[in-house]
């Protein structure tokens, strides 16, 4: 899974690295080299590449199929929720593999630190299990009851979230740029508060009821901080505890804490009853048993390969990176929304997708400076060393 020392969680090890490398080389200065910004290589372009694709397209997917679970008229919030965490079986398949080529260490890895206990390991996978299991329900109360075009136009104030729980937790640097993607997605994600009243109409799935638009508005934005939370956390856990940085760490952790969600909604699904009613609720599905069994299945499956890519680009990036990656596949929603939905694009919407996007192109801009200031002092390293080394 690359190279160790090009991980940003592992910051730690690769110091340790580089002073490794200095005394095998003797004096080249090469400890000096390790503390610049790493050029990244092919593979982890490559890496990020099929990582992203994975977070925008099961994020966009899952969320069309979660709306369509309740315009077709089912209506078990527990329901939804559980499918979101229950396809993590699909995984599993993967442990079939022989373990050499589950993890291959590449020859310029680092010595891989020790393995945590079994205990703190559980710990971690538990605690993170619970948030998702709450976060979840609480994405899912958001869906039912607004359009999926503000919907997922709040979801974008998760990036604000992100990062200010990863200044705090991960000591995340804030640059101008990331400041100003902040202060974007925030006004972005504020205007559709005047929005209540624009989807009090017959598009509206709470059926015009102000109440709900006010309950599903403050589920979601409770969910972005949720999320940004977790993120931020599990950044914190590959840093601190499981000190790894292999695919076979993003699975572990995947399959284990989606375990403990799906036996915690599975709890509320039943504790609150709404289980009596699943097979009313597919009967009376507007397209029908099949297309019913098809929606939840393919839900499930979705959100998985969505988990996969956010945790593989916290494993390699960060928190707000993997965060950032999912806000670019947000504006697309809405207008998506406006096809097959026939949701109302009003002007409150369109300034809102507007200033999500430039907050995002912010975010990412700030990648691509930071990258090049990275070749650039890489390269200015090497051209100063040589004649150091000739002089020696």
């Amino acid at each position: 899974m690359g190279e160790a020392q090009e991980l940003q969680l592992s910051i730690g090890v690769k110091e340790g690295n580089g002073e490794r490398e200095a005394n095998l080389s003797g004096p080249t200065h090469v400890s000096d080299r390790s503390l610049l910004p790493q050029r990244r290589s092919v593979n982890w372009w490559i890496r990020i590449a099929i990582y992203s694709f994975l977070v925008i397209a099961g994020q966009s997917i899952a969320t069309f199929l979660g709306r369509q679970y309740y315009d077709k008229g089912a209506k078990s919030k527990w329901m939804a929720t559980v499918v979101q965490l229950c396809g993590f079986p699909i995984m599993l398949p993967y442990y079939c593999i022989p373990a050499s080529r589950n993890n291959p260490i590449p020859k310029d890895s680092p010595i891989p630190s020790k393995s945590p206990s079994t205990k703190i390991l559980a710990s971690v996978y538990v605690s993170l299990g619970i948030l998702i299991a709450l976060d979840c329900y609480l994405y899912s109360v958001g869906l039912s009851y607004l359009p999926v075009s503000t919907f997922t136009l709040i979801c974008a104030s998760q990036l604000a979230f992100n990062a200010f729980f990863s200044f705090f937790l991960n000591a995340q640097k804030f640059t101008s740029y990331i400041v100003n993607s902040l202060v974007l997605l925030t006004i972005s994600s504020t205007l559709l508060v005047f929005q209540g009243e624009d989807d009090s109409g017959d598009d509206d799935p709470s059926g015009g009821l102000k109440a709900k638009y006010a309950i599903g508005f403050i589920c979601t934005l409770g969910a972005s901080a949720g999320a940004g939370l977790l993120l931020s956390l599990t950044q914190l856990a590959f840093r601190r505890v499981i000190k790894q940085g292999t695919f076979r760490a993003v699975m572990d952790l995947i399959v284990c804490e989606n375990m403990v969600a799906t036996c915690v909604t599975a709890v509320g699904l039943f504790a609150s009853g709404e289980w009596k009613h699943l097979n009313g609720e597919m009967e009376g599905y507007k397209l029908g048993k099949i297309s019913y069994v098809m929606n939840v299945t393919w839900t499930a499956i979705t959100w998985q390969l969505f988990s996969v890519g956010t945790v593989g680009l916290i494993l390699e990036a960060s928190s707000l990176f993997s965060n950032s990656i999912s806000a670019l596949g947000l504006p697309a929603v809405p207008v998506l929304a406006v096809i097959f939905f026939h949701e109302k694009m009003s002007g409150i919407k369109g300034i809102a997708m507007v200033l999500g996007i430039w907050g995002f192109v912010s975010y990412a801009y700030h990648h691509y400076i930071e990258d090049r200031k990275s070749k650039a002092e890489n390269r200015n390293s090497r051209n100063v060393e040589v004649p150091k080394a000739l002089n020696d």
